[in-house]
């Protein structure tokens, strides 16, 4: 068997860019009855482990089967546990700010707006990241020391996105902690210790395919998220408005790092 059936895989696209049309497909009209776009969030998470289960059985004649289940198996607990976090945080809420924001910008028809820059625009961005897990299902050689620091650093990241969400629920849970800032546990070291924890999520999944040729030509889909959570979409929108809400924030800014954990700052310069 070759280390990689190119013709395969390129066989084996289009179904995983039919299953992410579905999956934000149905979404959409979940989207409409509910009357809120945010239930997107819901599914991101589900979209990468429908990719990773669809890759999984497409390449079920051409890959190993123990990096297959690997990549599968760390998808899915990582897309469903933020799925599930999601879909608990956001019970009972009305529209996302940050969606309602996008909506008002709106010129024309507001529904082909919303598919267009909501669910058009997550579908792109959730097959090109998912890349990396569509190209380890496919690939033939068994799993490598470059593969196993992928699942250490898969691991960490799941340490610190989980750890962190539920810090801060905690946080957000107990009343006396209106209008504070949470800088105890994983948040004394980055503003944001479940985005840097998702980023390794994807740094990791890419080292389980960079481990056989050609997944180290996927490193652009763990730069995407990257950049996405610390310099797109995620931490820039999250901290636009919050310094106005929470006063010790701007301190809080001044002494933490925004994404990679590092010590507290001493210093106010």
């Amino acid at each position: 068997m070759a280390e990689f059936d190119a013709a395969a895989f390129v066989a084996g696209l289009p179904l995983t860019v039919l299953t992410v049309v579905l999956v934000l497909g149905v979404t959409f009209l979940v989207a409409l009855r509910l009357g809120r776009h945010s239930v997107v969030d819901v599914a991101w998470g589900l979209g990468f482990v429908a990719v990773a289960a669809t890759s999984y059985l497409t390449f079920a004649g051409s890959g190993d089967d123990a990096r297959r289940t690997v990549v599968l198996v760390l998808t899915a607990v990582w897309g469903l546990r933020l799925a599930g976090h999601i879909a608990w945080r956001s019970r009972g809420q009305g529209e996302d700010p940050r969606y309602a924001e996008l909506l008002a910008r709106a010129t024309g028809n507001r529904t082909w707006y919303a598919v267009r820059s909501i669910y058009l625009t997550q579908a792109a961005v959730m097959w090109f990241v998912s890349l990396p897990v569509q190209v380890a299902s496919a690939q033939a050689p068994g799993l490598g020391p470059v593969a196993w620091a992928g699942v250490a650093v898969w691991a960490t990241g799941m340490f610190f996105e989980t750890v962190g969400d539920y810090q801060l629920h905690r946080f957000r849970s107990d009343p006396g902690s209106r209008g504070e800032v949470l800088d105890t546990g994983l948040w004394r070291y980055t503003r944001h210790p479940n985005y840097f924890g998702d980023a390794c999520v994807w740094w990791g999944l890419w080292l389980v395919a960079a481990d056989a040729w050609p997944g180290v030509l996927t490193v652009l889909s763990p730069v995407l998220m990257t950049w996405l959570l610390a310099r797109g979409t995620g931490k820039p929108l999250l901290e636009k408005d919050i310094a106005h809400r929470r006063p010790g924030y701007a301190d809080y800014v001044r002494r933490t790092s925004g994404f990679v954990p590092l010590p507290p700052r001493t210093g106010r310069g």
